[in-house]
């Protein structure tokens, strides 16, 4: 048997508390102008910046719950917490968006008058502080769908927020009053499209998908072109967390290779190669009594 495994990224603490401290503020000062402003988009934005808080928090807590310890219960520890913060904050932006662009459709009717002017000055200072809050996770969006979670937020946020800045202009030059709720339709559909794949990612991580970024097939190659290998089932590849990796395998061969690293060396080249930080490998002989009942492929 063997067995190999590295420890996962650090945290984004700082990260975090600053950009739930920036968007609670951007939400104070959206809500309170966009009443004034009787703006729709203002209005949606401060909702979508609501929801950011609220998933920055649980992205945050998956974070720290993620790096504690295995116990006797949770032999993997609350890894996987993480991809279910990640799932979570999916469906909380397709809820929230989907929210924002239903009351844009109600209001279509009667726009109301804006305050452009308003609405151009609050959504600008959104726009600089939510790409700022998005440029603090924009390091670890790609190794850690948690993190990337959060960085969509926060761009999706800024990309909203420049829309309302756009509609502000639009009000101001033109007069009409439409513009304003057919430009949040407009940046909610496109936050929905972005989303989408942030939430096929984390469903798929969360029914034990293999991972994006490894194909099953090269890794059952590698396996079975090992020396003394003679057969490969019972191979299962899998995400612990948004950050790591694990396998399970079993190796028929003799089980004497002439090299005791060997197993170890596997490991090693599994996490070099592949990124899977966890591998369990179980070798079995080629003439045991009686064969493995895993080793038929419809066998889970």
């Amino acid at each position: 048997m063997g067995h190999g495994h590295s420890h996962g990224t650090p945290g984004h603490g700082q990260a975090f508390a600053i950009g739930i401290v920036l968007n609670l503020f951007i939400v104070a000062v959206e809500v309170a102008y966009g009443v004034m402003a009787q703006s729709m988009a203002l209005l949606a934005d401060a909702a979508h910046n609501a929801s950011d808080v609220l998933g920055l928090a649980l992205a945050w807590t998956a974070t720290i719950l993620a790096r504690r310890k295995p116990s006797a219960r949770h032999t993997y520890g609350l890894r996987r917490i993480s991809i279910l913060a990640a799932l979570a904050n999916a469906v909380l932006l397709l809820v929230g968006t989907g929210g924002v662009g239903w009351e844009a459709i109600r209001r279509m009717g009667s726009p109301g008058a804006v305050n452009a002017r308003i609405v151009m000055i609050v959504a600008g200072g959104a726009v600089v502080i939510n790409g700022a809050s998005a440029l603090l996770f924009s390091r670890g969006r790609h190794t850690d769908l948690n993190i990337r979670s959060a960085f969509l937020h926060l761009a999706g946020d800024a990309a909203i927020a420049a829309g309302v800045v756009g509609s502000g202009l639009l009000v101001l030059t033109t007069g009409w009053s439409l513009i304003d709720p057919i430009t949040s339709l407009v940046v909610s559909f496109l936050v929905l499209v972005s989303t989408w794949s942030l939430l096929k990612r984390s469903l798929n991580l969360a029914l034990d998908a293999v991972p994006e970024g490894i194909d099953p097939n090269e890794v059952r190659s590698f396996l079975a072109k090992l020396p003394g290998v003679r057969e490969i089932h019972d191979l299962h590849i899998w995400a612990m967390s948004t950050t790591e990796n694990a396998l399970t395998a079993h190796l028929v061969m003799p089980e004497n290779t002439g090299n005791p690293a060997f197993l170890g060396d596997v490991c090693k080249e599994l996490h070099e190669r592949f990124h899977i930080e966890h591998s369990t490998l179980q070798v079995e002989l080629p003439d045991a009594p009686s064969p493995c009942r895993l080793a038929p492929e419809e066998t889970i």
